[in-house]
């Protein structure tokens, strides 16, 4: 096998998922996923579609009428003066993560050098190292309980010899968002350089911040139709859907018929009855997503304050996704955070993700984060889950 596949570590969260296989009695918040099911008009038309027989192969970029309803969507949500998105810059992938290595697949070389803001969900940095790819990171740090990103740093490290930037904002596990200046700076910058954008923006709509349009800035606000952007979504988060496995990219229209080669050496096509789901989930958006954000900001109200009041745990609010990043101050008390998150799962009962799953290479500075995802149907679960923690601490 290549090495760089034989180099790949397994998913810390899921080794910590398996230390709590089946165990009953764990509170699991580990994975980033709410525990509401996809609402039943959306269930409703993947049963009507698979009962009308359409079990068939269809197009590499998506079923027309979705790529329509995407571009729709995709330009109902910008700020006013952006470029209209048009169906032929979107491609329908099997889910975010497939979008994302089609992304990568289509721009990186071995050899090339990417750039990457982290700490970050760990497929972001995995996939250009599977492409053979070199990899630097640019890390956040967390200022007066908020993450910040040092620009003057990010763009010392964009150079004309970096082929790809990627940055995920809303940010997983910190909730850490681009602003609109900040976003303008990064494309500016990377016109100047001729190095391409990746954004994964699937938090995109689960933002908490007050805006026109409900939504996070997106490089799609300010961006022109050719710029070297290739935006990421999914309808996994906003929708309820993480298990469908459905997503969409937008590109510039010139690589799209070349994308849609990459579809067909994957996948093929996302199956025609999920995208028939996917197409109700657009055309109903306002009974989902309102709600369900509402709702995220409830449990992340919830959540921040009764963890702010353990002692020795540092936590600050997230302004978008469904995470709260925290660290247990006394890092070098607790060790590496992967083991952490096992001893807790073991021994108080509480799933976490580890910290260390969303950086590169962390050191004895980085040890002591723990992500916990509040997307939780049952809020009171949030309270049981702090109350765990605080006995864990206490009776060490």
């Amino acid at each position: 096998m290549r090495k760089a596949v034989l180099n790949l570590e397994e998913s810390m969260i899921r080794q910590v998922a398996n230390a709590g296989m089946g165990r009953t009695d764990v509170l699991k918040f580990w994975f980033g996923e709410s525990d509401e099911t996809t609402p039943v008009f959306i269930r409703d038309a993947a049963i009507a579609s698979l009962q009308q027989g359409e079990t068939f192969y269809t197009h590499n970029l998506g079923l027309p009428e979705l790529r329509e309803a995407i571009a729709g969507y995709s330009t109902r949500l910008r700020c006013l003066g952006a470029a209209p998105i048009l169906a032929d810059r979107i491609a329908v992938t099997s889910g975010g993560v497939n979008a994302l290595m089609l992304a990568v697949q289509a721009l990186v070389d071995a050899g090339d050098e990417v750039v990457a803001v982290t700490p970050v969900w760990p497929n972001l940095t995995a996939q250009p190292l599977i492409m053979g790819a070199r990899l630097r990171c640019v890390s956040l740090k967390p200022v007066a309980g908020q993450w910040q990103l040092d620009m003057d740093e990010l763009l010392a490290a964009i150079t004309p010899k970096t082929r790809l930037l990627i940055v995920n904002a809303p940010n997983n596990p910190t909730g850490w968002t681009l602003s609109r200046a900040e976003q303008a700076s990064i494309l500016e910058h990377c016109r100047a350089t001729g190095t391409w954008i990746l954004a994964d923006e699937v938090y995109e709509r689960l933002y908490f911040e007050p805006t026109p349009n409900g939504c996070a800035p997106s490089f799609l606000d300010i961006a022109a139709p050719e710029d070297r952007l290739v935006v990421v979504h999914s309808f996994s988060k906003s929708f309820l859907m993480t298990g469908w496995r459905l997503g969409w990219l937008v590109m510039p229209a010139s690589m799209t018929p070349h994308l849609g080669k990459l579809v067909e050496f994957n996948t093929s096509c996302a199956p025609v009855f999920i995208q028939r789901a996917g197409l109700v989930a657009l055309q109903r958006t306002d009974d989902v997503t309102p709600q369900l954000v509402a709702h995220l900001k409830t449990c992340r109200d919830t959540l921040v304050p009764l963890l702010q009041a353990v002692p020795g745990v540092e936590v600050a609010p997230a302004k978008g996704g469904m995470y709260a990043f925290f660290r247990l101050a006394d890092q070098h008390r607790f060790g590496d955070s992967l083991e952490t998150a096992k001893r807790l799962v073991v021994e108080a009962g509480l799933g976490l993700a580890p910290g260390n799953a969303f950086m590169v290479n962390p050191g004895p500075e980085d040890q002591g984060w723990l992500r916990w995802c509040f997307a939780s149907k049952d809020v009171d679960r949030l309270g049981q889950g702090v109350d765990r923690l605080k006995r864990w601490l206490a009776g060490l």
